[in-house]
Parts: C-alpha cells; structure tokens; sequence
C-alpha cells in the first residue's frame, strides 16, 4: 500500500520527484483550503512543511490521521510542537546541514554592506561613476570588532570564517561554552557596546523575540552594523529602520524579515541596506541535505521505526 504524503508550501513541490515509488504526495495547490485537502484525503499520515512558516491548529487537526509533520530546514517555529505531540504527532526538523551556506551568506552580507558592493555596482551602471562619484570610505574589514549572537551550528559557522580576514570574535549566548576560546558578554547590550558588526545567529524561537532591540541597535551606534541570518523577529526592524534613516546605524544586512515577503516600500527609501529574500541557507548543497534528511524521516515514519532528527516540546 501506497504511503500517502501531504506537501502544503507550493515551494517545497520540487521535493515530489524524490520521493519513492511508494509514496503518494498529495498537494495542497490543487485544493481551495487546508480543510478541503484534509477531507479529501483522511488516510494522509505525513505532512512535509516549511518550518518557519506557521502551520494552524486547525490544519493540524483536520489531518485527524496524521503521525508525523517533516520540517523542511533547520528551523521549526511555525509548528506548535506540544500541540503536535499531545495528538501523537512526532515533528522533524533538519538541524546541523545549512550551516555552513547562512555563515558563507552571513559573510556575504556582511562585506557586502560594510565595503559597499552593492551601491558600488549601481554606480557603475548608472551615471555615478562616470560623473565622478566612486561613493565613500568605508571601513576596512581588519578593523572591525565582530559581536555573534547564538553560538550554534551557524553562529560557529559564522566565528571560524571572521579571523582570516582579521576580524576579532566575541559573542553571547545564554549558555557559557568555554571550548570555543572565545570570548562571551555578559549580555547582548554589552556585546554590541563592544563590537562594530553584530551579526544575529540566535534560535530560531520565542526565546530570541525582539532580542537585537532598540537598546541593543543604539549601543552600536552610528560606525555599526546589524547582519541578521536567523528570523526576522528577533530584530526590532521598526527601530533598525529608523536608526538608519537617521545616520544612528552605520548599514544593515538582512535575509530575513518581521513579515515575508516584505513589503518593497518599506525599504525603498533606507541607505545602506543589502536584502536578500531568506535564501541564507539555500544552496544547492545544504538543500540536497535536507531534502536526504526529510525523506530519511519519511522512511523511518513509514517503517515504524524511531524519527532521525525529532524535535522534543519546549
């Protein structure tokens, strides 16, 4: 018997051609609704989602047959995981495969706001450069004091590729890890009184909400720089966006954002800003990771046998 399996984020279809002969993939683009899809198709026992994106109660529970929810990716805070496990639904993620590609992106950000590529490149193109105007001094990479929040996969990701380009590493993270030989805030405000670049890698989940505050975006100061890689929650972007438009913030690099997509408007008139849409962590490589680790998860599901990678409730 065919194993039925329910693809609900249109961007994860290109998963379809993976999947074994013996899975059914039921897709939600061909449905009006979540409980449209759910009543068509009772016997779906596995659901694949984004995991950042937030997955209702109600969806999980029209699915009134459903045992596993796969996470796509590293992160998982769309999915309520208790209210998953109070109905026996066991709930994947995808850790420790897309670090390496949000650090080289993080990096990327990073040189690309503080040595002002990105503006540099519409100089050339448009009638900057051939009217005189080759754009400011910016720093150089050698004198800035790097600040990681999260000392993580990703945040040591971020740590290991800083020193060879001359950058001095601190960081802060609610646990003290003294194997990294780095060393550690006593809190975020003071790790971003003592830095030029703060680059945001904490979890992904409630615990980092607001976390690079207004506070936090002051003590930086106006020579400083904000590199976020994790949500877009865990940076206050209504202060980010006002300290830039008022010179109190020297550049930001963002992938990701309070809502996604964001609106265009709301940064078409911020200076010295590089945006990316959430593509930190999608290289080709760490998706064929986790695209191998959601169909080992299915496999181990559909055998009976204990998740790889399962998310334990808060």
């Amino acid at each position: 018997m065919a194993h039925k399996v329910g693809i609900l984020t249109p961007m994860l279809a290109g998963l379809m051609r993976f999947l074994p002969s013996e899975f059914t993939v039921v897709n939600r683009a061909d449905y009006d609704s979540d409980a449209a899809m759910a009543a068509a198709h009772p016997d779906l026992k596995a659901l694949i989602v984004i995991g950042g994106q937030p997955l209702a109660h109600e969806t999980v529970e029209a699915f009134g047959g459903l045992g596993l929810i796969a996470c796509f990716g590293v992160g998982y805070d769309g999915v309520d995981v208790a209210h998953a496990a109070a109905r026996g639904i066991v709930v994947t993620n995808c850790p420790n495969v897309n670090n390496e590609d949000v650090a080289d992106h993080a990096l990327g950000l990073f040189i690309a706001v503080v040595r002002n590529i990105v503006s540099g490149h519409a100089r050339v193109v448009g009638p900057g450069w051939t009217s005189g105007d080759r754009g400011g001094l910016w720093p150089s990479l050698r004198q800035l004091k790097a600040g990681i929040v999260g000392m993580g996969a990703i945040g040591r990701s971020i740590a290991k590729r800083l020193p060879p380009f001359g950058v001095a590493v601190s960081w802060w993270g609610p646990n003290p890890k003294p194997e990294l030989g780095l060393p550690r805030a006593d809190s975020v405000l003071d790790l971003a009184r003592d830095c030029d670049v703060l680059f945001m890698a904490g979890r992904a989940d409630e615990t980092s909400r607001g976390i690079i505050s207004a506070e936090v975006i002051e003590a930086l100061g106006p020579n400083g720089y904000v590199i976020n890689v994790s949500r877009g929650f865990t940076v206050d972007e209504d202060a980010l966006i006002a300290a830039l438009k008022a010179r109190k913030l020297a550049g930001a690099g963002l992938d990701v954002f309070h809502d996604e997509p964001t609106p265009p408007a709301r940064w078409a008139d911020v200076p010295n800003v590089v945006l990316t849409p959430h593509i930190g962590g999608g290289g080709r490589g760490a998706i064929e990771a986790q695209t191998r680790l959601v169909l080992d998860n299915l496999a181990a599901f559909f055998a009976g046998k204990p998740a790889l990678t399962p998310v334990s409730p808060a």
